[in-house]
Order: structure tokens, then sequence, then C-alpha cells
């Protein structure tokens, strides 16, 4: 599943009444739909987010190095500590910085992150990361940008950490515990409105707990997300990523998902996934924990978008093959198109491993680093053939 162009929130509809003619997602049973808020451009479909999908991480090429001491949140701050939104913006938004991707499918995106640690771990949503090969993080009062690394993603949570290198005594958000929320207390979102650049504070309230949604970028599958803070905190595309802050300037939450308007509009019913949780998986990652939920560093890449074979697809294409996957897009100068695999192609091994459907081919893929050379065996109106590729790198 790759982001969309510029980074907000994803976007879901409206409780109870039926769903909003304009919206464009629809509540399924208790389950609200909605749309991730990554800003993006043009020019990445939902083949490669596809092939993103397919092409599993490994979770054998950790990386990671046990750092000090966790990151602590603090208690909810009183609600006579009350803060204007100029000065939540003042205390907050140097610690929130802007994120842009290039994606595999050649396509960009935006998003938002929190400084967690002054030597440059940064906060954000594995959403905004996810599909791409190279991140650059532009920080408040900087004129420079810095090349980014993800450290780790955990994709249940919608959770990422990465670094940029070279820096020191930047400043850093403060974490609540979000546990003590309750609903209509006063809640500040800070992201980057659209992926322009500016950091834009809209405060709202809390108006519930504990939701379970299902949220969607609009190109690819959707995923399932628990334990969200539900707020009417104005967001926009390009926010996720970004803060809920309490009225003290305490981070409470991490935007990540919205009510489906329009590209450039901005959403009142906002999802956020909890201080607690994200903070959490923030402190795995920098304990180095091996967990099968944490997928870290980069993951292999091939350059394809692929549905499972069937049976009425072989007879269709004249193949006597009873599985596999079939090619429908290749990504330009990919090790696919290196090794000569086309759109309608069936690839039917990898690395000696029997292909059988897309779940299979991402199974194969990921059991290789990036750079690995792998031998692919795939059938086309010409015949068999085998090709030896070095698989690319991408951002799991």
């Amino acid at each position: 599943m790759q982001p969309e162009p510029v980074a907000p929130p994803r976007w879901m509809p409206p409780p109870p009444p039926a769903p909003r003619a304009e919206s464009l997602w629809h509540r399924l049973a208790a389950t609200l739909v909605l749309v991730a808020v990554v800003a993006a451009s043009a020019g990445a479909g939902i083949g490669w987010s596809l092939a993103r999908a397919i092409e599993a991480p490994s979770h054998s090429a950790a990386v990671a190095t046990p750092s000090e001491a966790p990151i602590q949140s603090l208690p909810g701050g009183s609600p006579s500590s009350s803060l204007s939104a100029s000065a939540v913006a003042a205390k907050v938004s140097p610690a929130i910085v802007n994120i842009n991707t290039t994606l595999a499918g050649g396509g960009t995106a935006a998003g938002t992150g929190q400084i967690v640690t002054s030597s440059g771990e940064i906060l954000t949503n594995d959403h905004v990361v996810r599909g791409s090969t190279s991140i650059t993080v532009s920080i408040q009062g900087r004129a420079q940008t810095y090349p980014a690394n993800v450290i780790a993603v955990n994709q249940a949570e919608d959770v990422a950490l990465i670094k940029i290198d070279g820096v020191s005594g930047l400043p850093t958000v403060k974490f609540a515990d979000s546990s003590s929320l309750k609903v209509g207390d006063t809640v500040f979102a800070i992201g980057n409105k659209l992926g322009q650049g500016a950091r834009v504070v809209n405060q709202g309230s809390v108006t519930a707990l504990d939701q379970t949604v299902t949220a969607s970028e609009g190109r690819s599958s959707s995923e399932t997300l628990t334990g969200m803070i539900e707020s009417d905190a104005v967001i926009y595309p390009g926010d996720s990523g970004g803060a809920l802050v309490n009225a003290s300037g305490q981070v409470v939450g991490m935007i990540t998902a919205g009510q489906a308007t329009y590209r450039s509009s901005g959403s009142e019913v906002g999802y956020a996934v909890a201080s607690n949780t994200a903070l959490s998986v923030v402190n795995r990652i920098r304990a180095g924990e091996q967990a099968s939920d944490l997928i870290y560093g980069q993951i292999g890449y091939i350059g394809v978008s692929a549905q499972t074979l069937t049976a009425a697809d072989a007879a269709r294409l004249g193949f006597n093959l009873s599985s596999g996957a079939l090619i429908v897009g290749v990504q330009p100068g990919s090790a696919a198109e290196a090794g000569g695999i086309t759109p309608g192609s069936v690839i039917t091994s990898v690395g000696g491993t029997a292909v059988t459907s897309t779940t299979a081919l991402g199974t194969a893929v990921k059991a290789h680093k990036p750079g690995e050379k792998v031998s692919v065996t795939f059938v086309n109106k010409t015949g068999t053939h085998t090709a030896t590729i070095s698989l690319g790198a991408i951002n799991p």
C-alpha cells in the first residue's frame, strides 16, 4: 500500500447518520472507513502500491542498536494549564518536521513527523514512508533538508521511527499519558498542511476514544486500526504523522486518518494513534527488540504489480498454468524490467521457491535482501524464462 502524494491523516465518514453524499467513503457495519492524510503527486498508481504489498518485508534484516533509557510520557496537563493555539504553536512546532518522500512508482509524497530525540529520531506514520525509495526531512529554522533512513516500522499500528544523521541538540516533543484523555478535552492538531511546508495548528476537542477504524489511502487495500482518538480539530492531507496535542502542549496522539472529502479540503473528523501506543512501539524499536510485527530497514523490491493467476486468466493468455502471479504492471527502471519481465507475464518462482499467488510472491521476495541477486522464473507468450535480477531497495 503506497502513500498518496501529500500526507494528511487518513479520512473516514461521520458516525451514525448515513454518510453524506459528498463523502468518498462509506460506513461498514460499526467500522468507519477513512483515508490516509498523506499528500502526494501524480505518478504512483495502484500497481506500485500493490507491488509493495506483495513484496513483504524481511524480519531477518534487523539492524538496530539498543538505545539508552526509553522515552517517557508525562502526566496529562491539568485543565487549568490551557494554552492558546499560538502558544501551542510556539511550544510544539519547533519539534514538528516536514517529511518528503520519493515513491517507487515515480511520484512524491509529503507528511509530518515529530522529533523524539535530540539526535534526530523522528516519529511518523508507517504509511508516510511506506513504498518510498528516499526520504528527506525539513526542520523549522534550518535552511537545509536532511536525508533520513527508516529505523523500523510497525505496520499494524501504522507507526514508523526514522532517523536523520549529523544533528544534535534538536528540540523534542513531550508526550502525555493518553489514557488520561477524556471526551471534551481541548486538543490541537499540528501538521504539514497539504504538504506545502507550513506547520498549521487547528484547535478542536476530543469527540470519542478507543475507536476502531478502517483506513484506506484510496488506491489500495485498507487496514484496520484500533484504540484511535477521534477529534474535530481540522486536519488536511499532509498532516499524517503530525501531533495531536493537549492544552498543555503535550502530545497525546499522532494524526493518522480523516473523513474523505476532496484532496485539498480539511476534515473535521480526524483520528490519531494514541501516544501511549506510538511511544510503546518507539521504545521497542529503540531497544532493538526482535519481533514479527517490527520491520527494520529497507526490504527487497522487484518493481511489479501483480494479481493471483486465475483459471480464466490462464485460458485468456493461452498459458498451460494452474497457478502463479500475473504481472499487470512493471515499474520503469526496476529489477523486473531489467530481467525482461513484462505485463502479461506470470511469475512462477523466485529464488527457487514456487510462486502460486501474490502472497507467495511476497513471501519469496521477502526472503532476500536489497541488492541480492535472485533467479526469477516467468512465463510469457514466447515461453518459459529464468532471469537473474538484482533486487532494488524500498522502505517497508
